[in-house]
């Protein structure tokens, strides 16, 4: 069932989004510190995470059967992102991650519209054991790029510590900048997404190495995608156990992350651009 009529509202979302944006960017500072404030924002992502998802959902599980692509699988990872900021926020100081999910969400949002995907499987819209799989998928890469985005605060927060970074006083950035937490939390809070995100990961990559027949009808095959995804995964694991083990920080886990989720990024959304846009098979 379309329950949007997801080609004739594609614009939709974006334009929520955007909407938000705006009315972000036009708040004076005072006012975006008030807790009335803070509440109409959540109530607004909330909002657009159900119209977001909504649409994902009939543009990927249609009465044609299962429908996927990269603009898909892109647009379901902001919309994971997003979703645990938007959950997380009430219990993490991660605020100055907002702008970086509403931008990246929006971005994405606007792809399914002008890339609609190809025909996967008829049948996996009725398999309960592929739609698991493809939901643990969707939230550990959706987890990881929160982290992700997390990582790249956190390399900008440092370079302006260490006068590496040349920003305006009074500038947008220099008020962002100084509503962050210490680096030293931010790092915390980054290893919290981190061990989350990685056991989502495990579950994907190992239930898809062990059911590859079940979930997709073949037997496992070591292609470019495997091979991504187990690389993302021992990077991820050996920075976790580095950080266990030697107490790994600073600029050499935020490289380390940022690899990992690159490797992670090549294996679900870089496989089927490669296939769609360049190479133009199904």
């Amino acid at each position: 069932m379309d329950i949007l009529g997801y080609l004739s509202y594609s614009w939709l979302t974006p334009a929520l989004y955007l909407l938000l944006l705006v009315f972000l960017t036009l708040s004076s500072q005072a006012l975006a510190q008030s807790p009335v404030f803070t509440g109409l924002v959540r109530i607004g992502i909330f909002f657009i995470l159900i119209i977001h998802g909504i649409q994902l959902h009939d543009s990927v599980f249609t009465d044609k059967g299962f429908v996927f692509g990269f603009a898909q699988d892109l647009s379901l990872v902001a919309w994971a992102g997003l979703a645990f900021y938007w959950f997380q926020s009430w219990f993490l100081p991660i605020v100055s991650l907002c702008w970086m999910a509403l931008i990246f969400a929006m971005v994405c949002s606007v792809l399914p519209g002008l890339f609609p995907g190809v025909l996967i499987s008829p049948d996996a819209v009725s398999d309960p054991w592929f739609k698991g799989h493809f939901i643990v998928a969707t939230l550990s890469v959706g987890l990881l790029s929160l982290a992700a985005m997390h990582a790249m605060l956190m390399s900008i927060q440092d370079r302006a510590l260490h006068r590496q970074l040349s920003i305006r006083p009074n500038g947008f950035l220099a008020h962002w900048l100084e509503d962050l937490p210490p680096l030293l939390t931010m790092e915390s809070l980054l290893f919290s997404l981190l061990y989350v995100g990685f056991a989502l990961l495990s579950l994907t990559v190992f239930s898809g190495l062990f059911f590859s027949q079940t979930l997709f009808g073949r037997p496992l095959v070591f292609d470019h995608k495997t091979i991504f995804a187990l690389i993302s995964w021992f990077l991820f694991g050996g920075l976790l156990v580095a950080r266990w083990r030697v107490g790994l920080r600073g600029r050499t886990a935020v490289r380390w992350v940022l690899s990992a989720y690159t490797a992670l990024i090549f294996a679900y959304v870089g496989s089927r651009f490669v296939l769609e846009v360049i190479l133009h098979k199904a």
